[in-house]
């Protein structure tokens, strides 16, 4: 079963892609990993994509999501925004 992805998902995705990285989309390995692996500058990151325009409370990370990132030992950034994503990954300061 495939994760559902929030509505801002494609946008970044796009931005990142149109910012020279590579991305794969994690969502439908679902239990609280994250929303995508991005590849940039021989780099890899993961990122879990949240809408800003929900309600905090549907922004908040799942029990799944809390225990994924809490258990992983590499890093994993929230994101809301493409701007937040391209800092994330070091394509802008």
């Amino acid at each position: 079963m495939s994760k559902k992805v929030d509505a801002n998902h494609k946008a970044i995705v796009k931005g990142l892609r149109d910012a020279g990285a590579t991305v794969q989309s994690l969502a439908a390995l679902g239990k609280g990993a994250p929303d995508v692996l991005v590849g940039f500058r021989r780099l890899n990151y993961t990122l879990e994509i949240k809408n800003p325009l929900m309600p905090p409370s549907k922004r908040k990370l799942t029990e799944a999501e809390e225990e994924w990132h809490d258990e992983w030992r590499g890093q994993v950034t929230v994101v809301e925004t493409l701007e937040q994503a391209l800092s994330a990954i070091g394509a802008v300061k």
